[in-house]
């Protein structure tokens, strides 16, 4: 599993997934030209205040972090951590026949896409959940099925009967906070529009169909109204690897900068083929390759060599960007979080540099949440140190101050990055971070593409 964006830089945004009702190309080949682009909407409310952005970006963390410790075996699938904070993705999806229109969280962070589910058949109320007996696709898998293994299984699982052909397949994920989805791994039809014009219908979506869903993080005001989760993670059930296995095993998105007016439009796009999408294949991208945590697989692990602070290079060890045996450590890159949280003595070397360099009054006040903070007042434009990570694979991502350094209070900007002083955690790569690049995670060749050049090509 893997929130809100500071001041005016970022709101909640919506995918939108249109309707079809022609049959997928039922190979990758057949669909290889095909790529969907999804607009990402801006969305109101605005974004929280810096602190409460903070507040929720940390129990995002502890979310992130129990996964690894919930599940240690490499065989057992990772917690999702999506609906922890308050700066989601949302995606309008169309599921089932005749489709019925949900509202789910993009997640990087998650494998398992899931809904939640009414048994209602009649008269039913018009609070928005997925109504399975009112579509005619509707399929749950039987708990012998394979695909029964991918999904973690309920504590007090019933007896599996060989004979009954209705023994449905159960799940159960569970959240830091003890909130609870429970209820059936399911198929399913969904539809949508592709960029080539042609009328999309993909029709055996697997995913939970959550009829026992309880707790702040999965109903509370920090899931923001949505009706599941759309994983988009690395494991096999994840939404985009199952649609990888038409329109090939790639995804890119670009966030632009909303403090921008009239804010400009942000995009996912699934697939590509070959040739990859019109964006991404226009502008040159610089690679790092996709680690694997054989402990968390799941989520996106990318490694860092070294970092820079204008021309210096920081003086920290290897080690501090390291995965262990234990699966703790190493760098993920999270669409679901909106500060930058890197490993403590990693952080603590940057502060100090950074507290060193800018020679801007300094402001103190602990209510703000930041250890760095400068008084801005008076002036028009602002010089910041350029903060740099050389990649593995020799790629240098640096990312323009205004990423890093963001407006807290009239006057006000703050440092936006923060230590993870868990043992068990690991430093994470936010959606602030990451603004005004076009990130491509191509799953096939294990490597992760960005450049910033992509990013505004219509």
């Amino acid at each position: 599993m893997l929130m809100a964006l500071i001041s005016s830089h970022l709101s909640i945004f919506t995918f939108l997934l249109f309707l079809s009702s022609t049959a997928l190309p039922s190979t990758h080949s057949a669909a290889s030209q095909y790529y969907l682009k999804l607009p990402l909407l801006h969305k109101d409310p605005y974004p929280p205040t810096p602190s409460e952005a903070l507040s929720a970006d940390n129990h995002r963390l502890s979310t992130l972090f129990s996964a690894i410790r919930k599940y240690p075996h490499p065989k057992l699938p990772v917690n999702s951590a999506a609906s922890s904070g308050s700066g989601q993705y949302l995606v309008s999806l169309h599921l089932g026949t005749p489709p019925q229109r949900l509202l789910l969280v993009a997640d990087t962070g998650s494998d398992l896409t899931w809904v939640s589910c009414s048994a209602c058949r009649s008269h039913c109320s018009p609070r928005a959940t997925f109504f399975p007996r009112h579509s005619a696709t509707f399929s749950p898998y039987h708990c012998f099925d394979s695909a029964c293994t991918l999904v973690p299984q309920p504590k007090k699982t019933p007896h599996c009967n060989r004979t009954r052909l209705h023994t449905p397949c159960r799940y159960e994920y569970s959240y830091s906070d003890g909130s609870i989805t429970n209820g059936f791994f399911s198929r399913e039809t969904t539809t949508f529009n592709s960029t080539a014009g042609k009328l999309l219908k993909f029709q055996r979506l697997s995913f939970g169909c959550g009829f026992w869903n309880s707790g702040p993080s999965v109903s509370g005001p920090s899931f923001n109204g949505a009706n599941g989760v759309l994983g988009l993670g690395r494991g096999p059930i994840s939404f985009s690897s199952q649609l990888g296995r038409v329109f090939g095993h790639k995804f890119s998105y670009c966030l632009m900068d909303y403090s921008l007016s009239p804010p400009p439009t942000s995009y996912l796009l699934i697939g590509g083929g070959g040739s990859g999408n019109g964006a991404v294949r226009k502008a040159k991208l610089s690679y790092t390759p996709l680690l694997i945590n054989r402990l968390s697989p799941t989520f996106y692990y990318i490694g860092i060599e070294s970092v820079f602070i204008d021309d210096i290079k920081l003086r920290i060890s290897p080690s501090v960007w390291a995965i262990d045996e234990l699966g703790n450590g190493g760098t993920v890159l999270d669409s679901g979080t909106t500060l930058t949280f890197l490993a403590e003595p990693a952080y603590r070397r940057i502060l100090a540099v950074f507290d060193r360099l800018v020679k801007l009054p300094k402001s103190s006040d602990p209510s703000l949440g930041f250890d760095l903070c400068l008084n801005v007042s008076g002036l028009s434009r602002t010089s910041l140190p350029q903060l740099s990570f050389k990649l593995s694979g020799g790629a240098l991502f640096s990312p323009p101050p205004q990423n890093y350094f963001i407006d807290t209070a009239e006057g006000i900007k703050c440092l936006a990055l923060q230590p993870v002083v868990s043992e068990t955690g690991f430093s994470v790569i936010g959606n602030l971070m990451q603004q005004g690049y076009t990130f491509e995670f191509d799953k096939d060749r294990s490597r992760l593409g960005f450049t910033r050049h992509g990013c505004s090509i219509p």
